[in-house]
């Protein structure tokens, strides 16, 4: 798994900003980002939240949650994932069981079907 500071390096690169716009993009000191990168300093949510928004990408792509650097910034999808958390417990646990259920046989007939 990539660290922080490579993810971040190649989201910046990807975008062809260099450490000092990005620093200025921010609000930050320009050598802070070279920090960043090489593992040194860890930012606070706040600060990657800004850097995730400046490079278009997402917290949990910078963080290591997920592959996918554009995961969860289609507007629809985070829409409808904020009305499931909103639901009642017993209503979400009905839905993400569903939910289950399908993506379990999707990747069953993409097995397959190979």
């Amino acid at each position: 798994m990539q660290s922080f500071g490579k993810k971040l390096r190649e989201c910046r690169e990807v975008k062809k900003i260099s450490q000092n716009e990005l620093a200025k993009l921010i609000e930050a000191h320009h050598s802070i980002i070279g920090k960043y990168e090489r593992d040194e300093v860890k930012p606070s949510i706040d600060v990657v939240v800004k850097i995730a928004n400046t490079l278009n990408t997402t917290v949990g792509y910078l963080l290591g949650e997920t592959k996918d650097n554009n995961a969860l910034q289609d507007p629809l999808m985070l829409k409808r994932l904020n009305e499931i958390n909103n639901l009642p417990n017993k209503e979400k646990e009905a839905l993400l069981l569903t939910l289950d259920a399908f993506l379990r046989d999707f990747k069953t007939k993409q097995a397959f079907s190979s």
